[in-house]
């Protein structure tokens, strides 16, 4: 596990939080501007001096209590920020190069011709960064960060500096740095679209402190979270690609308590993906739906509802849950007029109605 325990007070603002995250995957903080994520990040590298104790992998990198204290040159960690920061004389080889001599041959983990694999980089080695994309540029920043075969990847809004386009171009390659490397993570966003696609573990932060923390799935079907108050509100579904139907350019997904249709999936058959389904695009009714337009149909049952000025937010369970899984939840935003007319209460048995073209 990584653990901390960590409080800092500034004129105005305080940090008091306690965390215990995985050591795999990637957990990220989530929350509004000033709320303290990247003080957290700087405490756990050792940047910020906040009170406590951090402790990874079972070795203690801060503990006030016994006055232990490991200075950041030596927390076996890799730090990448918004600005890709490398050194602009140097090409991109020989900025690789600079990550890895920071440490021991007997201690490289990871090696680096599988980081520059995994992130593309092999066309890329002669050139300097100016010659470079800005996406291409921060791809180099986290094979630089890797190249030290850190413990611990910290990562502060690496993409927030990108455009719309140069941030589609580079979230795949962290979608297989996810999939590839058993190295936990800790990711600081402020954007859904990237939390839906890397997070495992979410940690809800506002003002300083853990409103929230758990698995990504868990946290994004509550109906009692501020989550469940944004435009994008929705959940996530750890799926199997089951099929294509190339002759309407959709595929079918299946999961623990049914299947989805949704636009065609670039993936092959077999692979495992996750798929969005927000709750602006999910209505329910009590009968089983005819001569519908709607692709996918599932029995669900209303565990919970959270009413809300003309909107209501349902969480609505899909099937049987599998043995030791909480299942598959979906969130649905109606009106409560409709939530009224139908008489809705948890614990009724619905029908929820996903369109396959808002599926993402």
């Amino acid at each position: 596990m990584i653990e901390a325990q960590l409080h800092l007070a500034r004129p105005g603002f305080a940090l008091e939080l306690s965390l215990a995250l995985p050591d795999q995957g990637v957990s990220v903080l989530f929350g509004p501007s000033g709320c303290g994520k990247t003080t957290v990040l700087r405490a756990l590298a050792g940047l910020e001096r906040a009170a406590g104790r951090v402790v990874v992998a079972g070795e203690r990198w801060q503990d006030d209590a016994s006055g232990h204290w490991l200075p950041t040159h030596r927390r076996p960690l890799g730090y990448v920020i918004q600005e890709a920061a490398l050194f602009p004389h140097l090409d991109v080889r020989r900025n690789l190069d600079y990550g890895r001599r920071r440490i021991a041959t007997s201690a490289q983990r990871i090696a680096l011709d599988q980081v520059v694999e995994l992130l593309g980089l092999g066309a890329l080695m002669s050139r300097r960064p100016a010659t470079l994309s800005g996406g291409e540029r921060q791809r180099v920043a986290i094979a630089r960060a890797l190249a030290t075969s850190p413990q611990l990847l910290l990562m502060d809004e690496p993409l927030a500096a990108l455009d719309a386009a140069r941030k589609a171009e580079i979230l795949p390659y962290l979608e297989r740095l996810h999939r590839t490397l058993a190295l936990p993570i800790v990711y600081v966003t402020h954007a859904m679209d990237e939390v839906a696609r890397l997070a495992d573990h979410l940690v809800l932060m506002d003002a300083g402190r853990v409103r929230a923390a758990g698995p990504l799935a868990e946290l994004l079907s509550r109906v009692d979270l501020p989550l469940g108050r944004q435009d994008e509100a929705g959940v996530v579904i750890e799926a199997e690609l089951l099929a294509h139907d190339t002759a309407y350019a959709l595929s079918r997904i299946g999961f623990a308590g049914g299947t989805l249709w949704l636009g065609a999936a670039p993936q092959a058959v077999g692979e495992r993906v996750r798929a969005r389904v927000l709750a602006r695009d999910v209505s329910v009714t009590r009968q089983p739906p005819a001569e519908t337009s709607i692709l996918n149909v599932l029995p669900v049952r209303l565990e919970a509802l959270q009413a809300e000025g003309g909107t209501a937010l349902l969480r609505l369970a899909v099937g049987p849950p599998p043995a030791g899984s909480r299942g598959v939840h979906l969130l649905a935003r109606i009106t409560r007029k409709s939530c009224d007319a139908l008489h809705l209460a948890p614990g009724d048995l619905l029908y929820a109605q996903v369109k396959g073209v808002a599926l993402m």
